[in-house]
């Protein structure tokens, strides 16, 4: 080897060795960097403005009860030991009406006055109940009669009337926690069955079960339909959460949980359901937060970037 040899091949080498650890290096930044966008795009980032504005609402892993129920349909009616037929105590000719159909009263209102026909005296025709006048029969200057003059009802609870067919009857018993769920809204409910016919339909061969039902708000209006579910039995499951919070994303089962980057996917295994609460058998821990509500918004907001990254 002449010496302009000797010279060459150790430059040529450090050159060779210098190029290679270059390209490693940045092979290795672009590999960190394509993961950091991974992870990155694993998550979803919403505003505490944007997650009430999605309607999202948030709720913990944790043990809960699943039911076994019995579906069955019914129909509001008014609470009939909550209806008052006011007469006048005399027979008499009527001085002032003070409400008309619709109108709310409480007990011990004013409702009409009466002259008496004997004693020639006014007197007070008043309220029993809590309620809303929905007939009536009044008018200034017409005589009492034997009749009522109004109808007052209270529906600050209603009844009821669930269908049971021949082949359900047995499983209903009373004392059973029922789920109302209305057929024309979202509204849902939750009562007792407080009595159970002790004939059966020839019309239409069903039996009647009556729920009584909190009518507070005023949402359960006599006379709509409803569908309803009897419960029949509770198993305890030590991990459950809300059925309306599962989403399938690329074939897979999931729920998106709440971490500190944001909402990210979590692949889960569900058990037995009862349509309202999932059992989960893996994938969850409990006390973690996921998405309870609205869910699909996030699912959504996947897409979104799958098709950006995809451009």
């Amino acid at each position: 080897m002449n010496i302009n040899d000797a010279i060459k091949t150790p430059i040529i080498n450090a050159i060779f060795t210098f190029t290679l650890c270059f390209t490693s290096a940045v092979a290795l930044a672009e590999n960190d960097h394509g993961a950091e966008e991974e992870h990155e795009e694993g998550h979803i980032e919403l505003t505490q403005e944007q997650i009430k504005h999605a309607g999202i609402s948030l709720s913990q892993v944790g043990p809960g009860n699943i039911r076994e129920t019995l579906p069955v349909y019914g129909v509001i009616k008014n609470n009939a030991e909550q209806v008052q037929s006011v007469s006048a105590r005399f027979d008499g000719v009527i001085r002032s009406v003070n409400k008309k159909i619709g109108d709310h009263v409480a007990k011990g209102e004013l409702l009409v006055t009466v002259e008496a026909n004997e004693s020639l005296k006014n007197y007070s025709v008043l309220s029993t109940l809590n309620g809303v006048i929905t007939q009536r029969s009044a008018n200034i200057g017409e005589q009492t009669a034997n009749r009522a003059l109004f109808v007052v009802e209270d529906f600050s609870n209603v009844w009821v009337d669930l269908s049971l067919f021949p082949k359900d009857v047995a499983k209903a018993a009373l004392g059973q926690t029922v789920r109302i769920k209305s057929a024309n809204n979202p509204a849902t409910g939750e009562g007792k069955i407080i009595y159970i016919a002790p004939q059966g339909n020839s019309t239409n061969q069903a039996t009647t079960a009556r729920v009584l039902l909190n009518n507070a708000d005023n949402q359960w209006k006599p006379g709509l339909f409803v569908n309803a579910e009897i419960t029949l039995s509770e198993v305890a499951a030590s991990t459950v959460i809300q059925s309306e919070a599962v989403q399938l994303v690329e074939g897979e089962t999931v729920i998106f949980i709440q971490g500190e980057e944001g909402f990210e996917p979590r692949a889960i295994t569900l058990g037995r359901t009862d349509g309202e609460t999932s059992e989960v058998l893996s994938g969850l821990n409990a006390g973690e937060t996921y998405v309870a509500t609205n869910s699909f918004v996030l699912k959504s907001e996947m897409g979104k970037e799958d098709a950006e990254h995809g451009h």
